[in-house]
């Protein structure tokens, strides 16, 4: 790895969040906070961000170089933009979290049965964005889902008070954010979008253009956040205390739940043990690409070496992820 260059030679990157400071995402402020980025040649800014599909956003508008971002999204996006694509160059989620939650009370059992309720989700939620395709494959009618706008602060909220049916989310933030609010798991009817046909990849580090032209640079970045992974994956209670360093007001212990689902159900998965983590199976992604563009009702596919690369990624021996 390079040495830690002086403070004139740093890059200055800005990267954007996809979400709120939460343990799931706690290796980007370990890397940041250990000086990881920095060693890189690396002045990283990291700004929280309103949602997974909003990161693509971000990035596409250049105001920020970096994010982590729903890889759907912007698959949606690079159909949408030829020419102009940005690319995910490392994949995080290898399983992905998106789903949409009601109560047991509400008499939702099916997915069939959301059909002509209200769904509370921030219209930047990567689950949201995915609703449609979601609906398509599970013969819900979509048009007959009324969409109430809610910040990401008031929507589990909004559940709990009835004044939606139901609201989409990330496993890890929904299911833990409504028992903060003393709503008991088992009272959750969750339809995880990957148990309903919809074989799709998770988050991932995405970056601009402008950024994809310093391969060395990218590597850097991915090099470092793969080495806090590691880390955290090792020892969940660092990135718990990096998170709480940002935010005073995280509850600990619900972090570190919320850290320990996004591990075992998103990122440590068969194939990331097998090959490391941030590069995808070929004819899996190849499949959710064109299963996505379908869904979205793009005119056709983008293809898939212009959505992801692994050209950036470091070797896989710094990125394979303890037991």
């Amino acid at each position: 790895m390079a040495g830690a260059l002086p403070a004139a030679a740093q890059t200055p990157i800005k990267f954007t969040l996809d979400w709120v400071f939460q343990g799931p995402t706690s290796p980007f402020l370990v890397a940041l906070d250990k000086g990881y980025y920095k060693a890189e040649g690396l002045d990283v800014t990291m700004d929280p961000g309103q949602g997974s599909a909003g990161a693509v956003q971000r990035v596409a508008t250049g105001a920020y170089d970096i994010g982590f971002a729903d890889v759907n999204s912007l698959i949606e996006y690079n159909a949408k933009n030829a020419g102009k694509e940005i690319l995910c160059v490392f994949m995080a989620y290898d399983f992905p979290p998106f789903g949409v939650h009601a109560l047991k009370k509400s008499g939702i059992t099916k997915p069939t049965d959301l059909a002509g309720k209200k769904l509370g989700a921030p219209v930047f939620d990567a689950s949201f964005r995915l609703f449609p395709a979601f609906a398509k494959k599970n013969g819900i009618d979509a048009a007959s889902v009324q969409h109430v706008n809610l910040t990401p602060q008031l929507r589990e909220q909004s559940l709990v008070q009835g004044t939606v049916d139901f609201i989409s989310g990330h496993y890890f933030s929904s299911i833990l954010d409504l028992k903060a609010r003393g709503v008991k798991p088992e009272d959750v009817v969750s339809f995880n979008y990957s148990d309903y046909k919809m074989d799709v990849y998770g988050n991932g580090i995405i970056v601009s253009p402008a950024l994809a032209a310093k391969p060395e640079v990218v590597t850097g970045f991915l090099r470092a956040t793969a080495k806090a992974w590691r880390e955290v994956a090792a020892n969940p209670a660092v990135g718990i205390a990096a998170a709480k360093k940002r935010d005073p007001l995280i509850d600990e212990k619900l972090e570190a739940e919320r850290l320990d689902m996004s591990l075992r159900l998103n990122v440590l998965t068969s194939f990331v043990k097998a090959n490391g983590m941030g590069d995808v199976d070929p004819a899996r992604f190849a499949r959710s690409v064109k299963d996505v563009a379908e869904a979205f009702g793009l005119p056709s596919a983008p293809e898939p070496d212009k959505v992801f690369t692994g050209k950036f990624l470091p070797p896989k021996a710094e990125r394979m992820l303890g037991p």
